[in-house]
């Protein structure tokens, strides 16, 4: 992590991940790059469906390749890049046929590492094998639910599921959670740790560095009227004044189960996340 001289208050406690000896100074593959329109947390009437969302620099989306579909092609990273758009790097590769793709970069990944999609792949990091052929205690990321659709499981920066049992058609996985769920085990996951796990770590230091970032401020609820919230209103610092925790809308928020009771994904949770 990098940290600052506190020339200023906000400065004081600002970090930041040291990209130095990282990522590669070349330019995003122009091919691979897509401008999507801000909606700036509006929908198609114009009205705020998501608060605190709106501003920030210009971007450019990175379209990332989570299928690797790419069987027994041996590829080349050539470059290790930040995303504007998600919270771990990405790597550029060179496939052997000629064909470039941008792919979630693992830890310690570095440009001219080999990697390649294969049933039969040697077991090291960055490279993508069918869960059944990855051996117990072994830590994967961008993990497929469904066969072929792409990695869907622990992808966000420094994430990864631990495989606990491969038996009888399915493979065991425990989730950063802790829930663990069973998935087929003709299902494609990369060997390893997702890369850039100090973004965790991150202070973000000032409210201008927010509103970079796209993320416009938020209000206390207890800082509200009580027409506005129901945590609002009282004489000075009021307590919260409600039994249960509440959105601004009066939705019980604490402890209450969100998930779909009906829904078929369920019987392949083995044990639900604390």
């Amino acid at each position: 992590m990098k940290t600052f001289k506190p020339t200023t208050a906000s400065r004081r406690h600002m970090t930041v991940v040291n990209y130095r000896g990282i990522l590669s100074a070349a330019k995003p593959f122009k091919s691979l790059l897509k401008n999507v329109p801000k909606s700036a947390g509006r929908n198609n009437q114009g009205r705020i469906t998501v608060r605190h969302q709106g501003g920030g620099n210009k971007k450019l989306y990175r379209l990332i390749d989570f299928k690797q579909a790419k069987i027994d092609v041996p590829a080349r990273v050539e470059t290790i890049e930040y995303d504007p758009y998600r919270s771990a790097f990405i790597a550029r590769v060179l496939y052997k046929d000629g064909a470039r793709a941008y792919i979630l970069a693992a830890k310690d990944m570095k440009t001219g590492d080999e990697i390649v999609v294969s049933e039969n792949a040697q077991l090291k990091s960055g490279n993508r094998l069918k869960l059944k052929n990855i051996p117990v205690g072994y830590f994967v990321h961008n993990v497929e639910i469904q066969k072929m659709k792409g990695g869907q499981l622990a992808r966000s920066a420094g994430s990864y599921a631990e495989v606990l049992a491969n038996a009888d058609g399915f493979s065991e996985l425990r989730m950063a959670s802790g829930e663990i769920r069973r998935l087929h085990w003709d299902n494609f996951a990369s060997i390893g740790q997702v890369s850039n796990p100090d973004h965790g770590l991150v202070t973000i230091g000032k409210a201008g560095r927010s509103r970079w970032l796209g993320i416009r401020p938020t209000v206390r609820g207890s800082a509200m009227n009580p027409v506005d919230h129901p945590y609002g209103g009282g004489e000075g610092r009021a307590v919260r004044g409600t039994r249960r925790p509440k959105t601004k809308w009066g939705k019980i928020t604490g402890g209450r189960k969100t998930r779909k009771r009906k829904l078929s994904s369920s019987r392949m949770i083995i044990k639900r996340r604390k």
